[in-house]
């Protein structure tokens, strides 16, 4: 019998991130506590840009922003917002989207995987994804709950079971 496989990826859906920054638009937009504080966010070429004219109020945007991702189901871990910086009469917060697996992230899964997983399972790095195989599906099913147990900087997702 063959070998069982999975993907350890971490990507983003674009779009999914799209619709909750326009939901956290509109919502700005129609929010009382938001009127007259020049209070908005925006895709500002690769990153996510929040403006208001108070310190509060873009941590407050920042906040209605995770709101929204987290009801689309997408990982705060993705999400890397800097600290509110004072430009002029405004202050800002840029926030962008990671994606991929680093080398030393995919070293320190494969490390957790082949000192806690089962034995016989084998990890190997491919790029910016981590690829699982074993014979025995249900090592692939112990190391998938084994790295969900774990608290790891980044988003995870697995793809690819077969």
């Amino acid at each position: 019998m063959a070998d069982s496989s999975f993907d350890i990826v971490s990507k983003v859906e674009r779009q999914e991130v799209d619709n909750a920054l326009n939901q956290a638009s509109r919502e700005i937009a129609t929010r009382f506590d938001f009127k007259n504080v020049g209070a908005s966010i925006a895709w500002s070429g690769e990153k996510i840009e929040m403006k208001a004219n108070s310190e509060e109020r873009v941590k407050a945007i920042l906040d209605v922003f995770e709101t929204k991702l987290v009801k689309r189901s997408i990982s705060l871990k993705a999400l890397d917002a800097g600290e509110p910086q004072l430009s002029g009469k405004e202050y800002r917060i840029s926030a962008s989207i990671k994606e991929g697996i680093s080398q030393d992230d995919a070293k320190k899964v494969s490390k957790i995987i082949r000192d806690e997983g089962p034995k016989g399972v084998k990890a190997q790095i491919q790029g910016d994804e981590l690829r699982v195989s074993s014979k025995s599906r249900d090592d692939l099913q112990a190391v998938q709950a084994l790295l969900k147990g774990k608290d790891l900087d980044f988003a995870l997702q697995f793809v690819n079971y077969r």
